[in-house]
């Protein structure tokens, strides 16, 4: 989405249309969820350091909230990070427990969980432009009515690049490949202790990936 990625388009590649990669879009909404998540637990030692100095004023014993799968509620908020970027169907029965949990204590959490399936879903369903923008239309009105601000920020920058979003569904066209031979390309210069002769670096490049 960077700014000089169109320069050097308009520049360079005046015929190409820029493409704006799915897997960047759905890191934001996912970035969203991890935000949402990281406030509550916030929330949740504060509230547990606030507990432990009162039971200190009044000289009793503070006794953590156990929940039903053994966490506390600082645990549950840790441990729930990745369940969050998995769709649900690929859950553990740990993960689907913890979830339960979860969702019933934090529904907002729950609605910012949903939110970013349903953006996935409109890359892995819709066929066409057309189909894709009336279903982030759809999202939008989501948006606006979960209320969450992190997914706010996240529809704004949707809205900001949209056209470019939607040429994705052109011919579904990602830069995974290019993703891929750099890390290739990364792990080669890892290899290598790091590049003193850029010139000799990329000859054997050539000669092992061309």
């Amino acid at each position: 989405m960077a700014a000089n990625m169109q320069l050097a388009i308009r520049r360079c590649f005046t015929n190409a249309d820029r493409v704006i990669d799915r897997f960047h879009i759905q890191k934001l909404a996912y970035d969203a969820v991890q935000e949402c998540r990281i406030k509550y637990r916030w929330e949740a030692l504060d509230a547990e350091n606030e507990a432990i100095k009162q039971a200190k004023r009044n000289k009793t014993i503070f006794r953590r909230e156990v929940l039903s799968n053994g966490d506390t509620l600082k645990q549950l908020l840790a441990r729930s990070r990745y369940l969050l970027f998995k769709h649900h169907s690929k859950w553990t029965q740990v993960q689907k427990n913890r979830a339960e949990l979860l969702f019933e204590r934090y529904p907002e959490l729950k609605k910012a969980y949903k939110l970013s399936l349903r953006l996935g879903e409109i890359f892995k369903v819709c066929k066409s432009k057309e189909q894709a923008f009336k279903r982030l239309a759809l999202w939008y009105n989501d948006v606006e009515d979960a209320a969450i601000e992190a997914f706010r920020t996240v529809s704004r920058s949707i809205h900001a690049h949209y056209l470019s979003i939607l040429n994705f569904f052109t011919n579904r066209s990602t830069n995974a490949s290019a993703e891929s031979f750099n890390a290739k390309v990364k792990a080669f210069r890892a290899t290598s202790r790091g590049v003193r002769d850029v010139k000799f670096f990329l000859f054997r490049l050539s000669k092992i990936y061309a």
